[in-house]
C-alpha cells in the first residue's frame, strides 16, 4: 500500500479524534444549552393545542341523490313473468363524493407544525451526525484483541452501545415525521371524499395535535440524549482514551 495513502487515512483518525474530543468537552454542553433555550421560546413552551388547528378548506358540498341498486333486480309477481330492472349508468357514484376537483383549491399542509419540523430535523440530523462521530472515536480507541485486562474494553463496547441505540433512535425521529404527512394525506382524502363525516375532520384535528406533542417530545428526548452520552462519556473519558493500565508491569 503507497505510504502516501496510510499517511491520509492516519490523518483522517486523528482529525477524527480531535473532532470527537472537541465535540465531547464543548459540543455537547453548548448543545444541551441551545436546546433548553429552544424549549422555553413561545413555539415549544406552554403552546396550546388549537394554535395548531387549521382549516381544511374542504367545503360541505350539497348531498348526493344515488339510487342504492346498481345492479339488475328481478321482479315478480303472480300475474306478470320475470322481468329485468334495466342497469344504472356505471359513470354513477354510488358511495362518497367523486373528487375531480376542490372548490377551494389545495388542501394546505398544518403551517404552524412545518414551522416546528423545520426547525426539529436539523436537531435530529446533528444528533445523528454527532453519534457517528462519537461511535467511530471510541472505534478507534479500542485496543487489539488480548487476553485479560479488559475491563476497561468493556466499558468501551458498553458506551459504543449505548451510542448506537441513540443513532438509531435520531434516525427513528426521521421516519415519525414522514409518517405524519403519510397518515395525514390519507385521512383528508377521506375528508374531500366523505366531506359530511365530522369524524374525519375531528381525526386530521387529532393527528396534528399528536404530531404537535411528538414534535416536542423529540426535542426534549434530542436533549436528554446529547446530556446522557455527555455525562457517560467524561465519567468514563480515561477508560475510554486507555482501557489498559500498565500497572500489570509492575507486577513482575
Amino acid at each position: 500500500m503507497p505510504k502516501d495513502t496510510i499517511g491520509k487515512v492516519q490523518e483522517y483518525k486523528d482529525s477524527l479524534i480531535t473532532k470527537a474530543e472537541t465535540l465531547i468537552t464543548k459540543g455537547f454542553p453548548e448543545k444541551i444549552v441551545e436546546l433548553n433555550e429552544l424549549l422555553s421560546t413561545p413555539m415549544f413552551n406552554e403552546r396550546n393545542f388549537s394554535e395548531v388547528h387549521q382549516d381544511l378548506n374542504i367545503p360541505v358540498l350539497a348531498p348526493v341523490l344515488v339510487n342504492n341498486h346498481d345492479g339488475d333486480v328481478d321482479i315478480r309477481d303472480d300475474d306478470h313473468p320475470v322481468t329485468k330492472r334495466p342497469r344504472k349508468d356505471d359513470n354513477v357514484a354510488v358511495s362518497g363524493t367523486t373528487v375531480l376537483g376542490l372548490p377551494g383549491g389545495t388542501v394546505p399542509c398544518n403551517k404552524p407544525l412545518c414551522e416546528m419540523i423545520k426547525v426539529v430535523k436539523p436537531i435530529i440530523r446533528k444528533l445523528v451526525e454527532d453519534s457517528n462521530l462519537l461511535k467511530m472515536w471510541i472505534s478507534f480507541m479500542i485496543p487489539k484483541i488480548e487476553d485479560g485486562n479488559n475491563f476497561g474494553v468493556s466499558i468501551q463496547e458498553d458506551t459504543l452501545a449505548e451510542i448506537q441505540t441513540v443513532e438509531s433512535e435520531a434516525a427513528a425521529f426521521f421516519d415519525q415525521i414522514s409518517r405524519y404527512f403519510l397518515t395525514r394525506a390519507k385521512v383528508v382524502s377521506k375528508v374531500a371524499k366523505y366531506p359530511h363525516i365530522d369524524d374525519y375532520r375531528r381525526a386530521v384535528v387529532e393527528l396534528d395535535e399528536k404530531e404537535y406533542l411528538s414534535l416536542w417530545l423529540v426535542v426534549c428526548e434530542v436533549r436528554n440524549r446529547y446530556s446522557s452520552l455527555h455525562d457517560i462519556v467524561i465519567k468514563n473519558l480515561e477508560k475510554l482514551k486507555k482501557p489498559r493500565s500498565s500497572n500489570t508491569e509492575s507486577l513482575y
